[in-house]
C-alpha cells in the first residue's frame, strides 16, 4: 500500500514566530508570522505535517544512520576515503565539538522539537474539530518524543525545551539529565497513546498511531531497565493486532510498505515537487549505480548470522547484506569491489535503479516493527526471571526467519526448511537467554540504525568488547560532544 502524499507534500512550510527589531524590522511578505498563523484547522494540519518532515531522509541532515550503525560494530563509514570525513571521525570515535556530522543531527532534530513545541502550544487555541485537535497534539507529542529519544541517546544530557522560544531567554536552556529527558518522553508518549487512533484511513497512513506511542514507550522503558513497564507497554502493542509478515524481506520492499508488521514507518515518495524522496538510496548504493557506498557492513556483523553444518545461512543475512556470490537488489551478482571498505553493502534501504534519480528513493524507513516488540517482550521477561515465557516471543522471531524457505521462491531449496536452521531456543537460563536475545536483536534489526544504542545500554564491558577495534573508551565516548555552535550560542551550557 503506497504511502500518503499530503503528510509531506506541504511540510516544507517555513513559519516565523519571533519578531525582534534587532534582527529584522521589515514586514515580510508571502510568509506566515506568529500573528497570521495557527488560526485555522488547515494551519494546524500544515504545522503537524511539517513536523513529520524532519524525521524523513529527504534531507542529508538526518544522518541518524551514522550514530545507529557506523558508530557501532555493524558497519564502517565506507565510501571514498576523503568523502564525508566527519563521518569517519565518528567511526573512529575521534570527534571534536566542531564535527559537522554531530552538528547536523543536533540542529535538525531540535528543529523537529521546535516544530512540535509550536503545535503543542498554539493548536489548543484554534477553533476546530476537537477530536482532530486532540489527535494532532498527540502526534506532536509522539514526534517530540521520537526526536528527544535519539538526541539523548547520542548526546546524553541536553537542553529540554517544551515550549516555543517566545523570547531570547527561552533560547538559553540549561542541560537536563538523561533521566529528566526520559521522564518528559514518558509523559508525552502516555498522552499520545491516549489521544492517537489505532489506525487511519488510506489517505492518512503514515501518521503516528496508538501502537507507535506504546511501542516507543516500551523501548524507552527498556532502555531504563524498567522491565515491568516495558513489558506492559509492549503487551499493549500486541493487543492492537500487529503481526509478523510471512516473509522477512517484505519489510524492506516498496510493494509491501505500511504492512501488518509496521509499528512506525517514516514515509518517502519519489518524483515529487517539493522533494519527498529518500536520499539513503544513493548513500548506500554501489558506485556503479551512481551511489556513494556508505554504511558498509563489517565482517563481524556478517559472521553474527547463524549457519548450519551444511552451510545454509540464516536467510536474513542475504536479505540484509550484499555479499560475494549472492544477488544485489536488482538481481545482479554482487561484486565485493562495489564496496572497497569491507566487500559488503547494506540492502535494506536500497531499491533497484529506475528512471528516477537514484537520490530520490521511494522506500520508506521503518523505525519500529512488531518483531522488535516481540524482542522487547523477550528481554523484559528474561530480566524478570521469567525465562520460560521469554523464549516464546523470541522463538516467534526465529520461526518467521527460517520459514522464509516456505515463502521465498528465489531461495535454493524453496518449499522445505533446511535441517537445523535457526532451531528453537529451549534453554531458559537467564545469562544464556540474555545473550541469545542480544544476538537476535542484532541480526533481526541489523542495519536499521539501532545497534549503537543497544551497545551503550548493554554497558561498558559489552560495548568496549564489541568496539575493541576502534578508539572507543566507554567513559570518554558513551556520549558524543555537544556541538560547538550550541555551546557558543546557549549561555546556559
Amino acid at each position: 500500500m503506497k504511502k500518503i502524499n499530503n503528510i509531506l507534500s506541504i511540510s516544507f512550510l517555513l513559519v516565523l514566530f519571533v519578531s525582534c527589531n534587532e534582527y529584522l524590522d521589515v514586514q515580510l511578505e508571502g510568509e506566515y508570522t506568529s500573528e497570521t498563523f495557527y488560526k485555522t484547522e488547515a494551519h494546524a494540519i500544515l504545522a503537524i505535517n511539517s513536523t513529520y518532515q524532519i524525521a524523513s531522509f529527504s534531507s542529508t541532515n538526518n544522518n541518524i544512520w551514522v550514530f545507529g550503525d557506523v558508530a557501532s560494530d555493524d558497519t564502517v563509514k565506507g565510501g571514498n576515503d576523503g568523502d564525508q570525513s566527519d563521518i569517519g571521525f565518528v567511526n573512529d570515535f575521534n570527534v571534536n565539538t566542531d564535527n559537522g556530522t554531530i552538528e547536523s543531527i543536533w540542529k535538525h532534530y531540535y528543529e523537529g522539537i521546535t516544530r512540535a513545541n509550536n503545535v503543542i502550544y498554539y493548536v489548543p487555541n484554534i477553533e476546530m474539530d476537537s477530536d482532530l485537535k486532540a489527535r494532532i497534539i498527540g502526534e506532536a507529542k509522539f514526534l517530540r518524543s521520537y526526536y528527544y529519544f535519539h538526541l539523548t541517546n547520542i548526546f546524553g544530557e541536553i537542553p529540554l525545551k517544551t515550549e516555543p522560544a517566545l523570547n531570547s531567554d527561552a533560547l538559553n536552556v540549561p542541560l537536563s539529565t538523561v533521566e529528566q529527558i526520559y521522564s518528559q518522553i514518558e509523559r508525552d508518549l502516555s498522552d499520545a497513546a491516549s489521544a492517537l487512533p489505532i489506525s487511519y484511513s488510506t489517505s492518512e497512513i503514515g501518521r503516528a498511531t496508538k501502537g507507535a506511542a506504546f511501542g516507543l514507550l516500551a523501548k524507552v522503558y527498556l532502555f531504563q531497565e524498567k522491565w515491568n513497564l516495558a513489558l506492559d507497554a509492549a503487551n499493549q502493542v500486541e493487543e492492537l493486532g500487529y503481526t509478523l509478515t510471512p516473509l522477512y524481506k517484505q519489510n524492506f520492499e516498496v510493494a509491501f510498505e505500511n504492512n501488518e508488521e509496521s509499528v512506525f514507518e517514516i514515509q518517502h515518495l519519489k518524483d515529487q515537487v517539493p522533494f519527498l524522496g529518500s536520499r539513503l538510496n544513493q548513500y548506500f548504493s554501489p558506485i556503479k549505480d551512481n551511489g556513494y557506498f556508505f554504511n558498509a557492513p563489517t565482517e563481524d556483523f556478517v559472521n553474527e548470522f547463524e549457519v548450519t553444518a551444511e552451510q545454509v545461512f540464516d536467510p536474513r543475512l542475504d536479505y540484509t547484506v550484499g555479499r560475494d556470490g549472492n544477488k544485489w537488489v536488482n538481481g545482479q551478482d554482487f561484486l565485493p569491489e562495489w564496496s572497497p571498505a569491507t566487500g559488503f553493502l547494506g540492502k535494506k534501504h536500497v531499491e533497484p535503479v529506475t528512471d528516477s534519480p537514484i537520490g530520490d528513493g521511494d522506500l520508506n524507513y521503518t523505525f519500529m516493527r512488531y518483531a522488535e516488540i516481540l524482542l522487547i517482550q523477550a528481554e523484559a521477561l528474561n530480566e524478570l526471571n521469567r525465562g520460560s515465557e521469554a523464549v516464546l516471543p523470541l522463538n516467534k522471531v526465529r520461526k518467521r526467519a527460517r520459514e522464509s524457505y516456505l515463502y521465498d521462491t528465489d531461495l535454493v531449496g524453496y518449499g522445505t526448511i533446511p535441517s537445523n536452521l535457526l532451531p528453537e531456543i529451549s534453554n531458559t537460563n537467564q545469562s544464556f537467554l540474555r545473550e541469545a536475545i542480544r544476538h537476535e536483536r542484532r541480526v533481526e534489526l541489523g542495519l536499521e540504525f539501532h545497534r549503537f544504542y543497544d551497545l551503550m545500554r548493554y554497558g561498558m564491558s559489552y560495548a568496549e568488547q564489541a568496539l575493541r577495534n576502534t578508539g572507543f573508551n566507554y567513559i570518554q565516548h558513551r556520549y558524543f560532544p555537544i556541538p560547538q555552535s550550541e555551546i557558543d550560542t546557549n549561555t546556559n551550557i
